[in-house]
């Protein structure tokens, strides 16, 4: 995968990018976030390893920017440790997942493989359909009713899980499981607010939601209930004379 890092530590960065490389990705370092932005718009990279104090400019504002502009990288977002409301924004913003500072070059790398093993995987399924949405799985392209639905590509993963099935209720820890691949670290936030930024793009505007809470249970996508057929009454003597 060709990927950009954008941490304004400089031995970070070198050590990050010498783990990366050792896997045959294609690295390249930025140390500053006005400058990160400026390379990740103008050939964005498959993924953005990101860490959020930039100088420059914000981490933040940085990631809400590329989503602005519909860069298509995914993104992991390099957070200090016990910063749960800059990891909470970091998502809402559009990460894909993020990492706490101090972290395992090993992990990190794990993290990075799974992406590309999701993104490369040709699925069996090529076209998804669940009311009036339907998904592109090859071409990772989402509209409904005709009109396309941007997703991040974390988004699209999720979303993908639950069209896979509809009907079916996914709990959180398995969409932890199944998205994130994540086998000890489950977070229900994270889950919760990529739900809830699914609602808001494909749900928010049309008559009908698709995606639906399970109280207690979990998420599931199903085709929108269909009122019931009017009663024909029946006729009476007089009328089938």
């Amino acid at each position: 995968m060709r990927i950009l890092i954008i941490e304004d530590e400089p031995e970070l960065a070198r050590h990050i990018s010498r783990a990366l490389s050792r896997h045959e990705h294609q690295v390249t370092a930025k140390y500053d976030g006005t400058e990160g932005l400026r390379v990740a718009l103008a050939a964005p990279p498959d993924l953005i390893v990101l860490d959020l104090g930039l100088p420059g400019m914000d981490g933040l504002e940085l990631l809400a920017t590329l989503r602005r502009e519909l860069c298509p990288s995914r993104v992991i977002i390099l957070t200090a440790r016990g910063e749960v409301e800059h990891r909470v924004r970091g998502l809402k913003a559009g990460a894909d997942d993020y990492l706490s500072k101090p972290f395992s070059l090993d992990e990190l790398v794990a993290r990075v493989e799974a992406m590309g093993r999701r993104g490369a995987t040709p699925k069996a399924i090529d076209l998804l359909r669940t009311g009036d949405l339907s998904m592109d799985v090859q071409h990772r392209r989402v509209t409904r009713s005709g009109r396309v639905i941007t997703l991040s590509p974390r988004e699209f993963d999720v979303l993908q899980v639950l069209m896979q099935e509809p009907g079916r209720v996914f709990s959180r820890t398995e969409l932890c499981e199944r998205v994130w691949r994540r086998e000890h670290e489950y977070d229900t936030r994270t889950v919760e607010i990529f739900i809830t930024r699914l609602r808001k793009k494909v749900d928010m505007n049309f008559d009908v939601p698709l995606i639906h809470t399970q109280r207690g249970q979990g998420y599931t996508v199903r085709e929108p209930e269909r009122p019931p057929s009017a009663a024909v009454p029946p006729r009476s003597n007089e009328e089938s004379k």
